[in-house]
Order: structure tokens, then sequence, then C-alpha cells
């Protein structure tokens, strides 16, 4: 009996007469001990970072992909003209492209630099764009500052048909022009892709109740330095213009009108501007490239497939291509604990944080399913919106660049905005986009600078990942991404991204194929230290580099042979 109970015991007892248990005389000292280490390595982990197993990741430098440099873009944000243009000389060093895009181009008038506010403001004409009355003077600035840093810029060519003919933002009785009489003639002017007879002026009629775009365009060619590129967006997000702009368009644009309208805008400028780049749609994100919005005429066919058919289509019988690239606006959906994460104003939670860090993955990952009305409407399926989008340009009218000319992940001021935004720069580096401009980031929001920087200097010394992408194995998407470059510039220095989106320290083992580093030197953003990276160690041997990558943080590693 005494043994057939000994067998179900605790450890640390044994059993006498009558089944009763007794103290084993170690048993004290054994539990005070393990009493104490259950205090003291939580205090240890807090202290020196608890430590996953070692990852195993590869980078083979022997396949290559070209990076293209423009991914690395911001956008003419909502402030300030002026202070942008001040902002950009002191910060333009994270940058590579910047759009003069948004709402307020859409009535834009290049003659006055005239704009309206549309629903963001009122629906007033005023003199955001410009207090200057000099043609082109809003252009022309912008162009001067960018340009003059060695970036590309890209510039909007209105095409809804109506732009600001005044820059009175309180006429008959209120800012809202639908205050003044037959508004639409008399607070506005017409809008027109071509000048008849093709004879353009500077300074342009600005008594003929008309502009000409691609008179515009024309005067851009005149004034814009050959020494960095200028191209041409058309317009900003019509499958909006009937909610942001309805006092100029108060339907909603079908399938068959927007293919018209970018049809003979893009011919327009190509007209003008023959070696220039034509971006459209603008599209404002899911539901406008997969259905432009509920147009009437969908009738069940994908927006971007349709589109870029047309496109193929009018360039064939042009002659020459009318569309470039084809350009949309991406703010992610996602959700975490019932908040939207692109929402920097609203209250981070937990569930907040983690869906803003793992949100990048809807840009490829055929495995991960974020929680958003878009997931909720195509069956629970992944997003993996590039390959998709690729695959589509691939299928409609192959050689069409992918550009995504607005974007934003949020937290712009915490450790997940700047994971999430350095994982969005590797994302579209792997996966070949062309172009892409955050929307509005302004320097003070570090966090997200510093996601920027990770790749675009990374040492604030002027240090870039390179131009050529290598392929990487290994990864754990939900808790690691790993990017790898070469330099065309200069072949013997390799730069690897690592973003550790956990909360625990990940040591990384990187076994290297097609380059045999001899030193190496590693510069780490985390919670906090987002201005001047931190150092930490990186072990180098011929055939691979170490290190530890800290909890929630991004290390760029730069190896030199």
């Amino acid at each position: 009996m005494a043994v057939t109970l000994r067998r179900y015991c605790l450890p640390g007892a044994v059993v006498g007469r009558m089944g009763k248990r007794r103290r084993n005389p170690w048993f004290n000292v054994l539990h005070k001990l393990m009493v104490i280490v259950t205090l003291i390595v939580p205090i240890l982990s807090l202290l020196t970072g608890a430590q996953t197993p070692t990852r195993q990741i590869t980078v083979d430098a022997r396949k290559q992909t070209p990076i293209s440099p423009y991914i690395y873009g911001i956008n003419y944000p909502d402030s300030n003209f002026g202070d942008w243009l001040d902002d950009w000389d002191r910060h333009h060093d994270a940058f590579t492209l910047a759009r003069e895009g948004g709402n307020r181009f859409t009535a834009y008038n290049w003659e006055t630099n005239a704009s309206n506010a549309g629903n963001d403001y009122f629906f007033e004409n005023d003199d955001y764009l410009g207090k200057s009355n000099e043609p082109g003077w809003t252009v022309k600035e912008f162009l001067t500052h960018v340009q003059r840093t060695g970036a590309a810029s890209l510039l909007t060519v209105p095409t809804l048909g109506y732009v600001s003919a005044d820059k009175d933002n309180n006429r008959d009785g209120g800012k809202d022009v639908n205050n003044s009489k037959d508004y639409i003639h008399t607070r506005f002017h017409r809008s027109i892709a071509r000048k008849p007879g093709g004879r353009f002026a500077y300074p342009p009629n600005l008594n003929d109740g008309v502009v000409y775009e691609d008179e515009f365009v024309h005067w851009v060619e005149s004034v814009k330095s050959a020494n960095t590129p200028v191209w041409f967006s058309l317009d900003n997000e019509p499958d909006f213009w009937h909610n942001t702009h309805l006092r100029i368009k108060p339907t909603a644009p079908t399938y068959a009108e927007i293919i018209a309208n970018n049809i003979e805008y893009a011919s327009a400028i190509k007209g003008v501007a023959p070696k220039s780049l034509v971006f459209g749609p603008v599209n404002y994100g899911w539901y406008g490239f997969r259905a432009f919005q509920g147009a009437p005429d969908a009738n069940g066919r994908i927006f971007v497939d349709a589109y870029l058919a047309a496109m193929q289509s009018a360039s064939e019988k042009a002659g020459k291509r009318l569309l470039d690239a084809y350009d949309f606006h991406w703010y992610p959906e996602a959700m975490g604990d019932g908040v939207r994460i692109v929402y920097n104003a609203a209250p981070d939670k937990p569930g907040t944080v983690t869906a803003r860090i793992q949100a990048p993955r809807s840009l490829w990952d055929p495995t991960y399913v974020e929680q958003s009305w878009i997931t909720n409407s195509n069956g629970k399926k992944p997003i993996r919106l590039l390959p998709d989008m690729l695959e589509r340009v691939q299928k409609n009218y192959p050689g069409t660049k992918l550009s995504i000319s607005e974007y934003d992940f949020g937290g712009r001021d915490k450790i997940s905005g700047a994971l999430a935004q350095a994982d969005a720069l590797g994302i579209f580096g792997r996966y070949g986009l062309f172009a892409a401009c955050h929307w509005g980031l302004n320097y003070k929001e570090h966090a997200a600078m510093a996601g920027f920087q990770a790749f675009t200097n990374y040492d604030r010394a002027g240090s870039r990942f390179g131009n050529i992408g290598l392929e990487v194995y290994g990864e754990s998407p939900s808790d690691n991404s790993v990017y790898a470059s070469l330099d065309s510039n200069n072949p013997n220095r390799l730069t690897i991204v690592v973003i550790n989106k956990t909360t625990l320290a990940q040591p990384m083992k990187i076994s290297l194929k097609g380059f045999q580093p001899k030193s190496g030197r590693t510069f780490v953003v985390s919670d906090g230290v987002f201005d001047k990276p931190s150092n930490i160690e990186v072990r180098v041997t011929p055939a691979s580099a170490s290190m530890t990558a800290p909890p929630l943080s991004i290390s760029t590693i730069s190896l030199s042979r």
C-alpha cells in the first residue's frame, strides 16, 4: 500500500505508516532554491533581454535583383507650403522622390496658384498653395528645392475639368463656393487637356477663362532641371471625386469615363513631354482599384484589369506608351483591439501595436490574413497586394511599372511605426515596386523617420542601403524580416536590415554566400532610440555575420570585404 501510494506523491515527500506524508529533510532547502530562481530569472530577463533560439538566416549575394531608387519618397504634406520647403531643405537626406499631390491639386490653377480645398476644408477657394500670382510659382518652388537635392519629382496634372478661378475664401457670405450663384462658372475656370493649335505661351492668357494642361506640362519641361527626373500624375483619387470634390463632380465617375479621361490627358502630356513618365489612375485604395468605388458600369470586372487593358489598347492605337506606371494609394485597413492602425492620433492598444507591426505582411505574404473589412469581404483570404497587382499588370499591360504614391502605416511616433515603415520599404524593394511616397511624414515624427533612415541614412552620415537586392532565406515573417543588398557603386559593401518584431532579443546567425566580409558594424534603432542609432557587436567570419537583435528593433548591418 505504501509503495502504491508513493507513486502519486509530490516530489520531496515520503509516505510513512498509515499513508501519511512527512517531509524529506532536503525539501525545505530545495523549495527555497526554487523560489529564489523563480524570482531571479524574470529579473535577469528584464535586465539582459530574454532570447529566443538563434535564427539561421542565409543571404545569397549571387542571386540579385535591382531595387528602384524611387521607393524612398514622400508627399508634400498637409501643412504650410513654405514650412515644407524649409523642412525638405534640412531633412531631404531620407528621401529620393517628392510628390506634389493630394486633394488640393485636383482643382489647382497653375496660372494663378489658386486651388479649392474640397471637403477637406469647406469647399473653399483660397491661396493655400501659394499667395503669389506668378504663373506656376508653386510648382517652380517645389521643383527648385527638390531637384537641387538630387531627388526625383512627381507632379499632379488636374484632369477633372475645372480649376479654381480665384482665391477668395469668403465670398457671398461663406467659405463654400456653393454660396455663389452659378458657382461652377463664376468660381471656376474650365481645365482642358490640349490647347487648340498648340501655341504655348508664358505667361499664359489669364483672361480667356480656360486653363490648358498641356501648356502647363510644356512650361514645366522648359523650367525643370535636366539632372533629375520629373514625372506627371493623372490627378488624384478620381474614384472619390464625388466625395472630395462634389462641388465640381457631384456624380460618381464610371470605368468608361475615367478611362477616356486618362487616355485624353495622358496623350496630351506625352505630346509635349514624350520622354517623361505618366502615372495613373491614382486610386484611393482597395475598393478603388478593385471596383472604382462601386462604379455602375463595373459589371463584375476588376477595375485594375479593365483599366490596364484599355490603356494598352489605346497605346497601341497611338503608337506609343501612354501609361508608364499604375499608381494607387494604400492606407491599411488593418485593425487591432478595435483601432485602425493608421489613426496616428488614436491611443494604441496592445492589439493595435501587434496589428501595425504585422500589417506589412499584407503587402506580400500568402499566409497572412489581417483583421479588416477587406479580408472580411474577400472570404478571409490573404491580400498579398504587390504580387497580385504585378500579376495583373503582367496579364493586361506588360511593362507597366507599379507605384504607391500615398501610404501610411500609422504609429509615426512609436517603435511599432518605425518597424512597419522599415518593413514596408524592404518589401517595396524586394517586390520591384518602382515608386512610393509616404503621406506627409514630418521630420519631428522621429520613429517613422528612423524607419526610413534604416535604409537611407543608417549611420546618420549618409550611408544607404544598396540598389541591388539579394535573396534571403530563413525568415520567420511573424517574428522577423531580413533584407540584404549590394551597392553597384561600392561592390565591397553588403548591407543587411534586420527587423525584430518580437519583445524578446533574437540571436541571428546570417550565413553569406558569394560575399566574404572582413569587418562589420551595426546601427540599431529601438524604442526611444530613433535619432542616434546605438552600436552593438556583430561577429564576422568569412562566411557569416552574427548578432543579437534587441527586442522591437531595426538593425542595419554594414559588412565590408
